[in-house]
């Protein structure tokens, strides 16, 4: 049997008409009020009337009125118009301006280092945005779970993908404890890893992450063994704090610790860049207000300060010189 591939035309097809006439009881204010002619009107409704089977309105020179089945069709269909109308302004108000949910796929180390210095600045500014962030590993399919955008790894983000970089490229660095390594073998290269306890991630996908590295122009891969197999890089880190072991984690997410001396970075030669991290989404013309105001927030926040120019450094000098 042949399929129909074709969507059914005109189930709505001459409602507003009829509903209008019905409010004002007559063709020509109906016509007047839709901005078409008195011939457009009775033609919509005529068709309508043949889509149903029966005829909804009794006319004559002097008045119209509304048949048995005109009363039954109009107690139903006119609070499911006027549904119709409202969830059409709905769906227009959240093109117009920053409202409505605004859901965010992000990994957990994402969040102290980009949402946080964003998430309250951003709630006060945009009152009518409820902004949830859902913070897991696991690539989610943005479209299919109900996402407006997610934040990612560049290198784990698909390619039909409209991407927003939020970070410059970083390396990812091997870190342990100064009291993990007081003791230990020192780590000057790849192969010494083996002599330690190597804190791992296991991927969304299950299988558990080798350590990349770069020696020379070579990419290798290094298969390492530990006490610890965790599913994010804040739970690497802090067991890496701990001294539980070494952690191979994002550069970003270490700088503070190991400027603060509780750890220290190790193989920095063979580090590996990752591209950085990225808001990404599925098409332009897809954004809403609401995730187009949160771009420019979060690329603003996420934007290294500018530099003092020269001038602006030798003023700050000397009125430090005059303080004294």
């Amino acid at each position: 049997m042949k399929q129909n591939f074709t969507v059914r035309q005109g189930a709505l097809d001459g409602v507003e008409a009829f509903l209008c006439v019905a409010q004002h009881r007559s063709f020509r204010r109906a016509a007047a009020e839709l901005g078409v002619t008195p011939s457009a009107i009775s033609q919509a409704v005529r068709t309508l009337e043949a889509r149903i089977g029966a005829a909804l309105f009794i006319r004559t020179t002097r008045s119209v009125g509304l048949t048995e089945a005109g009363e039954r069709f109009i107690s139903r269909a006119k609070p499911a118009f006027a549904e119709l109308v409202a969830a059409g302004e709905a769906a227009h108000d959240l093109g117009q301006r920053p409202t409505g949910l605004l859901r965010l796929s992000v990994p957990k180390a994402v969040v102290p280092l980009i949402l946080e210095p964003v998430i309250a600045s951003f709630c006060r500014a945009y009152p009518e945005i409820e902004l949830e962030i859902a913070a897991s590993e696991e690539l989610v399919d943005l479209a299919a779970e109900g996402f407006d955008a997610g934040i990612r790894l560049g290198q784990f983000i698909a390619a039909d993908m409209v991407v927003v970089r939020l970070t410059p490229p970083f390396p990812f660095v091997v870190v342990g404890s100064p009291d993990y390594l007081r003791d230990r073998k020192r780590v000057e290269r790849i192969d010494d890893l083996r002599q330690h306890a190597c804190l791992r991630i296991r991927r969304s996908n299950g299988s558990i992450a080798p350590w990349p590295f770069v020696d020379g122009n070579r990419t290798v891969e290094a298969i390492v063994s530990g006490p610890l197999i965790a599913h994010d890089y804040p739970t690497l880190l802090g067991a890496a704090i701990q001294g539980l072991g070494l952690a191979q984690v994002p550069g970003p997410l270490a700088k503070a610790p190991i400027a603060e001396g509780r750890l220290q970075a190790l193989l920095m030669p063979f580090a590996v860049t990752a591209p950085g991290v990225f808001l990404y989404y599925p098409g332009r013309r897809q954004v809403l207000p609401k995730l187009r105001v949160f771009i420019e927030q979060v690329k603003y926040r996420s934007a290294e300060p500018p530099r003092a120019s020269k001038t602006a450094r030798r003023v700050r000098k000397l009125r430090g010189a005059n303080a004294s």
